[in-house]
């Protein structure tokens, strides 16, 4: 059913957004150029009748509805943007809340396998684009059609001839120029969104890998990538503002046509051709206010009309990042239907692996077989590149196995399996914050007793906040030593019965990453079962290894 409609309409509704929210800020949006139009229209008369110098008392009520209407202008407009831009932020609140929903909850190979950059692009970037298209794309061009036609429906009470001439040049310059700069600029519109993405995937990995890229030589490349990337960004939009500005010398030529025009219908109407319904009701000409409102209304008129070519390209972008979005939610859905948050399990469980093939594309090494009873400690070495955290992924469930199969006591890994990257983020937020992230619901004992089993005790007892001290920078705020440890005490918190831990002792020396390890091997996790990946020497240590060789 989602082919079948606009992919932003459908985005907006995956966002759960309630269309009576858009009525309100419509609603302004037609107060304030209903506004225009009634300002345009009292001007036209109150010039051609102070022109005809009656007593001042008569146009008191004339001058002072005047100022209400250019005072009430200003208002709506104001309340407009309050109104539009709330609903917008509400639901692009809403849509990232229900995409980190279906993310999470969806299939964890899909999220694997996307850029890091492609999925900040998805969540930031393409949502901003949504909420971009309702506020200069969706509300203008519900204000333009409402007071478009409410022009040409005061103009046919004045002339019906200069009504249909109004009709046509809003048509042209309401409709057919932004429907021209849309498709015109479509390409533009979708160059530009992978040129940032670009952007995007450069500059987080110089964020990210820094000082690797530095010891590598290999920073300065990614900075070209980066200004490359800009470069086709900025190129791009130009492209398609040479679109929006053809399009918009289209409203300025229909503006000039509907004067004109009205210009001419006026000339006849005051040669005593009929050309009204009220014309033709009395029998009488044009008078000079009605001359006046010819002339001064399809001004006010076009006010709405102006911005719906930018309307039309936001609303384009908009549709675009919908259906990156909905492609990346159907993605995150592909195994079955969006699932509930996975009920975790903590009794021991035995964790098995028959024929298991494990890789990207192509198997990186022979069939594994695995049978690791309740409790049991597994440690996986091997050079860099032969498919530990590629195997370790595969264990977790988020990657699918290329043959064979895992599973945790004959059933399936979700709610039974926690894995704990070497990578894992440490957000700038407190240290209790940090520790909520593996179990929302535990206290503050049992997060001073993990950062103690883990040799964080000292460090803790020295922060002058303690578990409210904040770690500004993330990762920046810690050592790598101290980073890893605060990760393992994460992975102790979470109550899952199988734990899978890529390199735990990684930027630690060799005495702490030895003690580190034998507590992992040992009693550090008690009945759980533990699989471990590791550069560290664990010969001395009573566990099996399983040696990959590349």
């Amino acid at each position: 059913m989602r082919a079948e409609r606009d992919p932003m309409i459908a985005a907006l509704v995956f966002t759960g957004m309630r269309w009576r929210g858009l009525i309100m800020p419509v609603l302004l949006g037609v107060a304030t150029a209903l506004s225009a139009l009634g300002l345009a229209a009292l001007s036209a008369w109150l010039i051609t009748r102070a022109w005809q110098m009656p007593p001042v008392l008569y146009l008191t009520v004339a001058v002072t509805a005047v100022r209400a209407l250019g005072i009430s202008r200003g208002l709506f407009r104001y309340l407009e943007r309050l109104a539009t831009h709330d609903f917008a932020l509400r639901a692009m609140a809403d849509a990232r809340t229900r995409l980190y929903r279906v993310l999470s909850q969806g299939s964890p190979g899909f999220t694997v396998g996307l850029r890091q950059s492609e999925l900040m692009a998805r969540t930031a970037d393409d949502v901003d684009e949504i909420g971009n298209a309702v506020i200069r794309g969706l509300v203008p061009m519900a204000v333009g059609a409402v007071t478009s036609i409410s022009a040409v429906v005061i103009m046919a009470f004045v002339s019906i001839p200069a009504a249909v001439v109004l009709a046509v040049a809003l048509l042209i310059s309401g409709v057919a120029a932004p429907w021209l700069a849309t498709r015109g600029s479509s390409r533009q519109v979708a160059d530009a969104a992978r040129a940032r993405e670009d952007v995007a995937d450069a500059a987080s990995s110089l964020l990210w890998h820094g000082p690797e890229l530095a010891v590598a030589r290999a920073r300065e490349r990614v900075l070209r990538a980066v200004a490359d990337a800009d470069d086709r960004t900025e190129r791009a939009e130009e492209s398609g503002m040479r679109w929006q500005a053809a399009a918009q010398a289209v409203t300025p030529i229909s503006l000039g046509v509907s004067v004109i025009a009205a210009a001419i219908i006026g000339v006849q109407l005051a040669s005593g051709l009929p050309g009204s319904l009220a014309d033709v009701a009395s029998g009488e000409g044009v008078t000079p206010m009605v001359l006046g409102i010819l002339l001064l209304l399809p001004l006010s008129s076009f006010e709405t009309t102006a911005p719906l070519t930018e309307a039309g390209i936001a609303w384009e972008g908009g549709r675009q990042a919908a259906r990156r979005i909905l492609t990346l939610v159907d993605g995150a859905r592909a195994d079955g239907v969006e699932a509930a948050d996975p009920v975790v399990q903590t009794e021991p469980v035995a964790l098995t692996a028959s024929g298991l093939e494990w890789g990207w594309d192509a198997p990186l090494g022979e069939p594994l077989d695995l049978a690791l009873p309740p409790g049991a400690r597994q440690v996986i070495v091997g050079p860099s590149g032969v498919g530990k955290s590629t195997l370790l992924m595969t264990l977790a469930g988020l990657l699918a196995p290329l043959a064979g199969s895992v599973s945790v006591d004959g059933a399936g890994l979700r709610g039974r399996v926690c894995y704990f990257a070497d990578d894992a983020h440490v957000f700038s937020t407190t240290v209790r914050e940090n520790l909520r992230v593996a179990r929302g619901d535990a206290s503050d004992d049992e997060m001073m007793a993990v950062l103690r089993q883990v040799g964080l005790g000292e460090w803790l007892d020295g922060l002058p906040d303690g578990m409210n001290e904040k770690l500004t920078g993330g990762s920046a705020a810690l050592s790598g030593g101290q980073r890893r440890r605060l990760l393992l005490a994460r992975a102790l918190l979470h109550p899952a019965p199988v734990v899978l831990l890529d390199e735990p002792t990684e930027h630690l020396d060799a005495a702490d990453a030895k003690s580190l390890m034998a507590l992992i091997c040992g009693d550090l996790f008690g009945s759980r079962t533990v699989v471990a990946v590791t550069h560290q020497d664990v010969s001395e240590e009573q566990v099996p290894v399983l040696e990959l060789v590349g």
